[in-house]
């Protein structure tokens, strides 16, 4: 099953300021948005919030260091030989992407999900 990180809204970020204020991510949202729109992507992804504070160990574990960003698509490695290798990121025997675009035109391609009108 493929997996889906998303961040947990409501979080704080005193690097950005020191009173408190509570954050979402913009592309995180839009995610959730689509989810809403395609209910049965709920059943058809492993989807995950984490925290925002990094490290996001549970991302790491699967992608690395580098690629901890959110939203983060991790593809299930029987869906490989369905998307363009060039969009995707390769993390040894794991494809994932972290471009909203690219995820949201994979979920319509291999899941059915309405398709985004950019």
């Amino acid at each position: 099953m493929d997996i889906l990180f998303l961040l947990t809204p409501g979080f704080t970020d005193n690097a950005r300021d020191a009173e408190g204020k509570r954050y979402y991510c913009p592309d995180c949202a839009f995610l959730e948005g689509v989810l809403d729109c395609c209910p049965a992507l709920r059943t058809q992804l492993d989807i995950r919030y984490v925290a925002y504070p990094r490290p996001r160990r549970d991302i790491i574990e699967l992608v690395g260091d580098a690629h901890q960003g959110c939203p983060n698509l991790i593809l299930d490695p029987t869906n490989h030989a369905f998307v363009d290798l060039a969009k995707f990121h390769r993390f040894g025997d794991r494809l994932h992407s972290t471009d909203t675009k690219v995820i949201v035109d994979y979920l319509a391609d291999r899941h059915g999900a309405m398709v985004a009108h950019f």
